[in-house]
């Protein structure tokens, strides 16, 4: 008698056991600051964002991919020439983060290190675009409107591709050898 409860407990903490892990693999968290997609192995990656909280999903069909909405920073460093052709080291600082509902858009066109590939790229190019229209002397005087226009203009390129840039400043401004020593 006692071993035939003994193994019905059993059967039912077997059962028990199971059916909390399936129930475990059915819930995700999302934690503050965080948005997650939904990666659907049928239909692809859902067009919605999940917030924050604990949720749903049908597991082994999909796969939450977490994403981190907060601003973080970002050191770029590039070398480039001025307008009279002196070479300028500078390194910007920008605080960005994605926009939430352009994630599903931001992961199938870009991937998860969307910030590794776009930053380092737009900031270069915009960069450079921006300080080869000031000679070194103005680069040095004019540092705020230097400093405004790659804010604009890096603030405008970032847009297209899904980031919002809290804050854009340069950090540091040195110049080559050749222009250091003549001054």
């Amino acid at each position: 008698m006692a071993a035939k409860v003994f193994e019905s407990i059993g059967k039912f903490g077997l059962a028990l056991a199971v059916a909390g892990g399936v129930v475990n693999s059915a819930l995700y968290n999302v934690d503050a600051g965080h948005r997650a997609v939904i990666f659907d192995r049928f239909r692809g990656v859902q067009d919605i964002v999940v917030g924050e909280g604990t949720h749903f999903l049908i597991p082994w069909v999909q796969k939450p991919i977490i994403f981190d909405c907060r601003s973080r920073p970002r050191n770029v460093p590039v070398i480039t020439g001025s307008k009279d052709l002196q070479n300028v080291n500078i390194t910007l600082r920008i605080l960005f983060r994605p926009v939430a509902s352009q994630l599903p858009r931001i992961y199938t066109s870009i991937g998860e290190d969307y910030d590794e590939r776009v930053l380092p790229s737009i900031t270069t190019e915009i960069l450079k675009s921006v300080v080869a229209r000031f000679d070194a002397g103005e680069l040095i005087t004019q540092r705020e409107l230097v400093s405004r226009q790659v804010s604009d203009d890096l603030t405008e390129r970032a847009a297209t591709f899904g980031l919002i840039l809290d804050d854009v400043s340069l950090t540091h401004l040195t110049f080559g050898k050749e222009f250091t020593e003549s001054l």
